[in-house]
């Protein structure tokens, strides 16, 4: 590729030929590249977990079920009791969480409750320490 500065001139120079020397730039490039692969480490594609073998043995201790519910008024409800406050949500799944045997809490809101009702519920059973929660009724939010 060459280009020519201006218009000749009738001096006995040859023309300035302006190009870019782009061989270093490439043997830069693919020193680079051989380093970048040689120091990736090699990546396993598995995870190696210990398994349990066999059946495991029936639990003889059923644990008891709370079902807490949110209406389509953003009202708790624990057991069928409407909770006042959002402390006295915190007291009850403190409760709970300090039995030995944790319960396992159903969620069942309502598809019209507000979200952020729903995510303390859900944020502040994680943070009181239960670990047993499950969302139930979930097929009414595929319409």
């Amino acid at each position: 590729m060459a280009m020519n500065i201006g218009p000749d001139s009738g001096s006995s120079e040859p023309e300035v030929m302006i190009e870019i020397n782009t061989t270093p730039l490439i043997d830069v490039m693919l020193v680079l590249l051989i380093m970048l692969i040689i120091t990736i480490p090699i990546q396993l594609h598995s995870v190696n977990l210990n398994m349990p073998v066999g059946v495991p043995p029936p639990s003889s201790i059923k644990p008891e079920v709370v079902k807490v519910d949110i209406d389509d008024k953003s009202v708790v409800y624990w057991q069928g009791e409407a909770l006042p406050s959002r402390e006295a949500l915190d007291a009850k799944m403190q409760a709970a969480a300090a039995q030995p045997v944790q319960p396992e809490v159903h969620l069942r809101p309502n598809k019209f409750a507000k979200y952020e009702v729903v995510a303390y519920v859900l944020a502040s059973s994680q943070r009181l320490g239960l670990t047993r929660i499950g969302v139930v009724g979930s097929e009414q939010f595929a319409q």
